[in-house]
Formats: structure tokens, sequence, C-alpha cells
């Protein structure tokens, strides 16, 4: 199996290689995007991956408490208890 990269144009993808293959061979082909260029090259800062992910909880701060106290409570209900 060989990664190779392109770029899609419409229902065509122009690769960056040749490809190892004889003309007319069959090949399966699974599409991945890429980052940008700005990005390969300057990864995130340390945290922002985390930042930007929990900042879907941002504005619902207090449904977020209420489902995490829930979930807690929910964990005790099913855990047995433990005999000294």
């Amino acid at each position: 199996m060989e990664v190779l990269r392109g770029v899609a144009h419409g229902k065509i993808i122009e690769r960056e290689m040749e490809l190892a293959l004889p003309e007319g061979q069959r090949v399966a082909v699974t599409v991945q995007p890429l980052v940008s260029a700005a990005e390969e090259i300057s990864p995130l800062p340390p945290g922002e991956g985390l930042r930007r992910a929990f900042g879907a909880w941002a504005e619902d701060g207090d449904e977020l408490d209420k489902y995490l106290e829930w979930n807690r409570q929910q964990r005790k209900i099913a855990r047995p208890e433990i005999a000294p």
C-alpha cells in the first residue's frame, strides 16, 4: 500500500508523482483532506488544540456542569458497595 498526495480538481485528483502501476490497473482510493500548507508548517501552540476542542462548551458551562454531575450520580447507582 502506498500513500500518494495530490490536488482535487472537481472529479479529478491530480497526483504529485506517477504511480508505479501499469496503465489500466484498477485501484481503490481513500481520500483524506490534508491540512493547509500554513498549518503543516506551523503546528498549533501547546494547548491550542484542547482550547479549540473545548470551545464547543464555552457557551454552555452551566449545562456542562449539570451533565457531569448527572453522569457522576449514574455511576454511583450502578456501582456495587465495597465490603470491608
